[in-house]
């Protein structure tokens, strides 16, 4: 889906060129009114547009089956595009307790400020998705699907299901190559380009993909915003775009292999992992999840000492607050990506302070498995 090289004389770049401007100049007044009025324009002021960010907005809107797509400066910035840009005061959403921490944030702090509504429910529970909707004034219902760090899936299809009202859908962790929102009726998607799909560690980046009325209407608040996604970032974007399906191939399998062996290992409480789930959870891993996923968050014995001791042990995972990249990493949530939480908060969303989560890389799975397993200390009890 990464866009085709493009000629330039007699010869092809084989890489998408980058395009680091802030503004365009033109042949004219009535050439510079053209580009000023048009939606998503690439080439009137960068923070309207730009090539080089169209361009990776509009591969991952070709991996996304969707019509247009539009990019910002981070996962954040994506997230907060939709919020803010669609609801307006009186307005009420729809929302799960399992968030990623900054977005639980913005939800239960910023919202309210702006006198904006918003339900928090169960993302495993369908039923209590769909009865906490008002008619009239539901506006969003967002989910975070795998949810962040535990993994568990929203009922894609049943939120795609309800109407008048705007569906979107994290889908940071699955990437395109695990799960389509879209095809579930979701109206939009969102990703922390950040991760998987720049895949390298040296970009910060998000993306909204979606029906291309609703892109537009989007894209004018975020020239408001002000959150405006970066040509370097976006060209580093593109680049790991091209290797995303071999390396999120690799993750998967390794984070398949790590969740099985830590399920039966005595020094830990639980797994959480789609190819472990039961029930109605596993249902959806196996009907909605178009393959595995590159993580694993897996409760330690002992508590927050246990945790951090298994971590102080490891000798290949780096610690790190990210995920997606060739390295492997291991967070923390509780102490770090969710310590902004209450301890109440973290409750709701299954983040104990044992709880750790993987992000695989592409060392060979064997040494993996050995580093992970050396480092766990069984207790007497668990």
């Amino acid at each position: 889906m990464t866009p085709q090289p493009q000629p330039l004389t007699t010869a092809t770049s084989l890489s998408p060129p980058m395009w680091p401007t802030a503004g365009f100049s033109f042949d004219s007044a009535q050439a510079a009114a053209r580009r000023a009025t048009k939606p998503r324009v690439e080439d009137f002021y960068t923070r309207y547009g730009n090539p080089t960010v169209q361009a990776f907005a509009d591969a991952v809107a070709g991996l996304e089956g969707a019509e247009a797509a539009m990019c910002s400066a981070s996962g954040m910035g994506a997230v907060s595009t939709i919020v803010l840009g669609l609801c307006s005061a009186g307005d009420h959403i729809v929302t799960q307790r399992q968030l990623f921490s900054a977005t639980r944030q913005l939800f239960e702090t910023v919202c309210p400020r702006f006198g904006i509504e918003v339900s928090f429910v169960d993302v495993c529970d369908r039923r209590e998705w769909l009865r906490a909707i008002r008619p009239g004034q539901t506006r969003l219902v967002f989910a975070e699907s795998p949810a962040n760090p535990t993994l568990e899936l929203a009922d894609l299809a049943a939120i795609g299901s309800i109407t008048a009202v705007v569906t979107a859908v994290d889908s940071t962790l699955a990437t395109p190559l695990a799960q389509r929102p879209l095809d579930h009726g979701i109206d939009l998607v969102i990703h922390s380009a950040t991760k998987a799909l720049s895949g390298h560690n040296d970009a910060t980046l998000g993306v909204i993909a979606g029906e291309k009325t609703l892109v537009n209407e989007l894209w004018q608040y975020a020239v408001i915003q002000g959150a405006t996604a970066s040509p370097y970032d976006s060209w580093n974007a593109l680049r790991g775009l091209k290797t995303l399906e071999l390396r999120f191939a690799r993750q998967s399998e390794s984070a398949g292999q790590l969740a099985s062996m830590l399920a039966t290992h005595p020094a830990v409480r639980r797994v959480f992992h789609p190819c472990l789930a039961e029930g109605d959870q596993g249902e959806l891993a196996r009907t909605q999840l178009l393959g595995g996923l590159g993580l694993v968050s897996f409760e330690v014995c002992g508590g927050l000492e246990g945790a951090l001791g298994f971590i102080d042990r490891l000798g290949i995972p780096l610690l790190a607050p990210s995920l997606g990249g060739p390295e492997t990493l291991v967070n923390h949530p509780a102490s770090m990506t969710h310590v902004g939480l209450s301890p109440e908060q973290r409750a709701t969303a299954n983040i104990t302070d044992g709880l750790v989560r993987m992000s695989l890389g592409l060392e060979p799975p064997a040494e993996l498995l050995r580093d992970v397993r050396e480092a766990l200390i069984s207790p007497a009890q668990c």
